[in-house]
């Protein structure tokens, strides 16, 4: 009867139960030719015979080095091993080798290295080709739980990043036109004038557009606003700023349009387009427009505030001459509007 537990002398396993402990081993006989393996990695090489070949043609030994034949592994008894298949996909291990009583070999027991998750899915591999005790599985399971909490966290970032992205495009857009708004046409002409690119301002404000809420309520005032954004924007490009600044004020910035005579007639067509009727409910919404214009090229040194007030003066002696005007901005207006 054996002794609480101990093992007799001697004791041996079939290759089949020793592939139950350790589904990835192998016996090398003295000569450095494998004699068996376990089930799982035969189910890695199964693409070549592993029986009968030798294990340094098999395997590229990385850790020791130096070693000429398989003596040398377990000549302190055991041997840790870093080896890496030499056929493609090349699937590193590492591993320990001990030495099975004289003339008789080697044992070597390899395991996957920290890339096992690929090499899993590389081989086809299962829970069903490790032994019930080994941590593989369960650290596999850990991985694979890890990926698939990353990938959550980058789709929830990226709904975070798209939700605060429409919240910034919402707090620069005017809800009723889904023009620009008065902050975006400030970062706009920011932005120019940080740049010190040269761009011109226009500065619209509707005529008659009171009457249209008056008479026929402010439905048909929220419908002229928008036939007016579709006009805006088909007159100009897609570089440019149309913003609404106001109940029926607009301000445009064109980068890089400095030259008068295109600009004015730019505001011209868009008078033009604005005094065609606009129906509401079979109704004619009549309205026209008074246009104030300036450049950046007509200061020293371009300053938004000026330009806004420089566009607002010339808008207001549009108004002054019987609306349906634009006016470019020229220093003597501010002397007619004090006469």
């Amino acid at each position: 009867m054996m002794d609480g537990g101990s093992l007799p002398d001697g004791l041996t396993l079939d290759p089949a139960a020793l592939g139950q402990l350790m589904p990835m081993f192998l016996v090398i006989s003295p000569t450095g030719h494998i004699r068996s393996t376990g089930q799982t990695l035969r189910k890695i090489c199964a693409a070549q015979p592993v029986i009968g070949q030798r294990f340094l043609e098999l395997f590229e030994l990385r850790r020791p080095r130096n070693v000429k034949a398989i003596a040398d592994l377990v000549r302190d008894g055991s041997t840790r091993l870093a080896v890496t298949l030499r056929a493609p996909p090349k699937t590193s291990f590492k591993g320990i080798a001990v030495a099975l009583g004289p003339g008789q070999g080697v044992l070597v027991n390899l395991a996957f290295n920290s890339a096992m998750g690929g090499a899993m899915g590389e081989h086809h591999l299962s829970g069903a080709d490790f032994a019930a005790t080994d941590q593989t599985v369960d650290m596999l399971y850990l991985l694979e739980a890890q990926t698939v909490v990353r990938k959550e966290l980058r789709r929830l970032n990226q709904r975070l990043e798209g939700a605060k992205t429409a919240a910034e495009a919402l707090a620069l857009t005017d809800v009723v036109t889904g023009l620009r708004n008065r902050r975006a046409m400030g970062l706009a002409l920011d932005r120019q004038t940080h740049l010190r690119a040269p761009f011109s301002l226009m500065n619209i404000d509707l005529d008659f557009f009171k009457q249209v809420n008056d008479t026929l309520g402010h439905a048909a005032g929220d419908q002229v606003l928008e036939q007016v954004a579709v006009i805006l924007c088909g007159e100009t490009r897609g570089s440019d700023t149309v913003a609404r600044v106001g109940g029926d004020e607009f301000v445009l910035i064109f980068p890089g349009l400095t030259d008068a005579v295109k600009l004015g007639h730019l505001a011209r067509r868009i008078l033009t387009q604005l005094e065609i009727p606009m129906m509401f409910e079979g109704k004619p919404c009549c309205i026209s427009a008074s246009i104030g214009t300036t450049m950046s090229t007509q200061y020293p040194e371009p300053d938004p505030e000026q330009m806004l007030a420089d566009a607002d003066r010339a808008l207001y002696a549009s108004k002054r001459r019987g609306r349906r005007q634009v006016t470019a901005f020229t220093p003597d207006l501010e002397q007619e509007a004090a006469g």
